[in-house]
């Protein structure tokens, strides 16, 4: 565009130069010569004038072609003064040079007379800032590796319909362990449910079965059947004597308060397989449901995780807790502080009641199981703390130390030990659990 607007400047200087020469030629009234003279200098000036139209023609044709002249730069960039049109105009007979690079060369050398104010920077500063590279205008190969022969694919298997299978999750879970074993007993005179100290054999089976559906409920059940035989030559009246038995079964349903608490609702169940003896005695001391305890407990329990979870169980308080002992044989009532009369063989009363389970690993082979319940109607108050340690010899041999504190006064008093009573043993067999 803007050569365009220099062409149609021209074309107005051209004109407006022509007519103002005829018109000086009308007044000074010329002679035929003088007139053939201006016709030829008009022509002279006509050829001129399209030479150099010609010339700026063909060079906007060039800048329009698709290859493009990097000479033409200087016409476009911020005005610059280059040497090359200054020299061509000083030397008398300036090297012959291409069209394109002469006619550049004269029209900067026109805009540096006329306006020299436009230039802002000359060619020795250029050369001073640093040339362009001369590797721009290189073809650049890139150099791509070619295997000599290609990896196969591999071939994906084909999409082979797969049966699924949900299984509704299982919350129950059953575990248990259980030991024969020969031992060593020692039973106080007075033990509540008679024996006495000797050698003896041992077998004790626990099963526990437990739901938790990992968000609030939870139902723990847990039976202990626990069975000993005893012999002794000093006893003349029975071959066989039992001096362990139990038959326990402590249900729990909890709903969880916070965290690690629970309310529950407790029910604890025990009695005996068989009859208990003593000596050389033919009195019977305690027998099934002679007596059967029933204790329903409502309070809260706390699940232990102790010690890296190395003791783990559960603590229960019951504040409110309801007891009933039942005493099938009429002359073993007063032993366990039933009063017999026509209509009822039980005692029932109320009161508050802890018990504790829990298990300790103290170490990879040893393992302490206690137990304590405590329970008191305010008039009275019994007391048991069970404790198994166990020491694992192998995966199926075992050996265990049992230790029973017991306290009940409601029960015969002992003129050494009061109602404290005391039953110990030691033994060593057969083990499994799962």
């Amino acid at each position: 565009m803007r050569k365009k607007h220099i062409l149609l400047l021209v074309l107005a200087v051209l004109i407006a130069t022509a007519a103002s020469a005829q018109r000086k030629t009308r007044k000074a009234s010329p002679t035929t010569a003088d007139t053939a003279q201006i016709v030829r200098n008009y022509i002279d000036s006509l050829n001129v004038l399209r030479q150099q139209l010609d010339s700026v023609q063909r060079a906007n044709d060039s800048l329009r072609s698709e290859t493009s002249d990097g000479r033409y730069y200087r016409l476009f960039a911020p005005t610059t003064f280059y040497h090359s049109p200054a020299q061509k105009q000083l030397e008398q007979n300036p090297p012959a040079g291409d069209e394109v690079t002469d006619a550049i060369d004269e029209a900067l050398m026109q805009l540096y007379l006329r306006r020299p104010d436009l230039v802002q920077a000359y060619e020795s500063q250029l050369q001073e800032a640093g040339t362009l590279r001369d590797d721009v205008n290189q073809e650049i190969k890139q150099e791509v590796e070619l295997a000599d022969k290609a990896e196969p694919v591999a071939d994906e298997p084909e999409a082979v319909p797969v049966g699924l299978m949900v299984k509704k999750p299982n919350f129950w879970k059953l575990k248990g362990d259980g030991y024969m074993q020969f031992l060593q007993n020692y039973v106080s005179d007075n033990w509540h449910k008679g024996g006495e100290s000797n050698y003896s054999a041992v077998g004790s089976v626990t099963l526990e079965l437990n739901y938790n559906d990992k968000d609030k409920v939870t139902f723990e059940n847990k039976l202990e059947m626990k069975l000993g035989i005893q012999t002794s030559r000093t006893d003349t009246v029975h071959k066989f004597k039992p001096n362990n038995d139990l038959l326990r079964y402590t249900g729990k349903v909890g709903l969880q308060a916070h965290n690690k608490w629970y309310y529950t609702l407790q029910v604890l169940a025990y009695t005996q397989f068989a009859r208990g003896l003593k000596a050389n005695d033919e009195k019977t001391y305690s027998d099934f449901m002679s007596p059967f305890n029933l204790n329903v407990g409502l309070g809260m329990d706390y699940k232990v995780e102790w010690l890296n979870k190395r003791l783990t169980g559960t603590i229960n308080i019951s504040p409110l807790s309801i007891n009933y002992r039942y005493v099938d044989r009429t002359a073993l009532a007063k032993g366990f502080g039933v009063k017999i009369d026509k209509h009822t063989h039980s005692l029932t009363d109320f009161g508050s009641q802890l018990t504790a389970s829990l298990e300790w690993k103290m170490a990879d082979q040893i393992t302490w199981k206690t137990r304590l319940y405590a329970y008191s109607s305010y008039h009275r108050a019994e007391v048991e703390w069970e404790n198994l340690f166990t020491l694992k010899v192998s995966r199926y041999i075992s050996a265990n130390l049992f230790l029973y504190p017991r306290f009940d006064d409601s029960g015969t008093h002992d003129h050494k030990l009061g109602f404290f009573q005391f039953q110990e043993y030691s033994s060593l067999g057969l083990s499994y659990s799962f």
